[in-house]
């Protein structure tokens, strides 16, 4: 309802629902393949072109607007914590002096916001670093990515592929691409 409200898009809001889960999992696909990072804004375009919007009336300020709306009811509504007491298993890691890290492919949500998110949960201290695919330009499964987690880790050490466990619950981005890559997976089905 935002989406249509805000660009006064002309349709039923089951057209405008249909229309953005169409292109979320299509550019979701072409990242997993291509290893590229659609940009948000690009999402945004596609759909507004595809519900008829003339998108060269469309200005960078008006999506910068609708983002920064999209992000404060993303903060009104934030998602629930599965497991609220996580914070102790996390504890418990670090106290067993391993990393942990956040690798992530985004799309509607930028890294930026995952970050603040990750504050407000108050687990920015347990993250030794966080890379997001809008950020560096890959997405998982592309090697470079975990290309670069691999380097952030030996930064400080020198660890071997098979000692990094990368847990996600895409098998093709998460479980296939870290295997491939020579990391550890394990696959969440959640």
């Amino acid at each position: 309802m935002l989406f249509r409200d805000f660009f006064q898009i002309n349709a039923p809001i089951e057209n405008v629902t249909q229309v953005i889960r169409y292109y979320d999992v299509l550019c979701n696909n072409m990242n997993e393949k291509t290893g590229l990072n659609i940009n948000t804004y690009e999402i945004y375009y596609l759909i507004l072109n595809r519900l008829a919007v003339d998108i060269s009336e469309v200005t960078i300020t008006q999506l910068d607007q609708f983002y920064q709306e999209t992000e404060s009811l993303f903060f009104a509504y934030k998602p629930h914590l599965m497991f609220p007491d996580i914070h102790r298993l996390f504890d418990e890691v670090k106290s067993e002096n391993k990393t942990m890290n956040i690798l992530s492919n985004t799309g509607f949500i930028k890294g930026k916001t995952l970050r603040k998110l990750i504050t407000d949960y108050g687990f920015e201290n347990h993250f030794d670093f966080q890379i997001y695919s809008d950020e560096v330009g890959f997405s998982k499964p592309n090697f470079k990515i975990f290309k670069l987690v691999e380097d952030q880790i030996n930064i400080n050490g020198n660890l071997e592929q098979r000692e990094v466990v990368h847990v996600g619950d895409n098998v093709i981005a998460d479980y296939n691409g870290a295997k491939s890559y020579g990391f550890d997976a394990i696959l969440l089905n959640i």
